[in-house]
């Protein structure tokens, strides 16, 4: 599992990244600010948030987040009133923990978290469309049983795809789910990365441009 501790305290920090990783996690990255979970939440499977951030609110960022993104969100703070716990799982948390934490239940809480979305996001683990597959959970992708080295962008954009594959997905959605944000440069840069991830899977037509609209990974 790949999860984003989202938390000013170094200290704090440190002692979740560490018990995280002593607990099995796959990977624990950590963000001192709330703007940066904006453009990178794409790359994990959980965040725990912290509501004291020095650039912007924790609930302001939570909400702005469940605009693009279902991913779970466990907050990690120090605020245990009931005002709070409200708060927070009405502007979109899916579990509340109040600081100091035991690792291995803040373990578990995530555990729990990211089955129930699994369960009822309707996302398949692994997309197999002819000889490409693409595994979600492992971020890896195979071209006839070889693997493909993508970027974390290039994978994000077959992620986004690939788990919808089938249908019609927007330009604007690609960028905010990407990137988190949509202008020129984005629109540019989606442009680049798509061309990018065309040439390594070298499969013409496996993902179909729909002029003035999007892409679409066919079946």
């Amino acid at each position: 599992m790949r999860v984003v501790v989202v938390e000013d305290d170094a200290g704090m920090a440190a002692a979740v990244v560490d018990g995280l990783w002593a607990q099995g996690f796959d990977r624990v990255d950590h963000l001192s600010h709330g703007l940066d979970l904006l453009t990178s939440h794409t790359g994990y499977d959980a965040v725990i948030l912290d509501l004291g951030l020095p650039d912007v609110n924790g609930y302001l960022v939570l909400r702005q987040l469940r605009k693009v993104s279902s991913v779970p969100v466990v907050v990690l703070t120090a605020e245990g009133d009931e005002l709070a716990v409200v708060s927070c799982l009405r502007a979109g948390a899916d579990d509340y923990v109040v600081k100091p934490a035991r690792v291995s239940e803040l373990a578990a809480r995530l555990e729990a978290v990211v089955r129930r979305w699994q369960a009822t996001d309707y996302r398949p683990a692994i997309v197999v469309t002819g000889d490409v597959r693409v595994d979600l959970v492992a971020r890896s992708v195979e071209v006839a049983g070889q693997p493909v080295a993508l970027t974390q962008k290039e994978f994000a954009v077959a992620r986004a795809l690939a788990e919808r594959a089938g249908a019609a997905v927007g330009r604007e959605e690609l960028m905010d789910e990407v990137w988190g944000e949509k202008n020129p440069s984005i629109s540019r840069s989606l442009d680049v990365h798509m061309g990018g991830l065309r040439a390594k899977l070298n499969r013409p037509g496996l993902i179909t441009t729909i002029h003035g609209f999007g892409y679409r990974w066919d079946r």
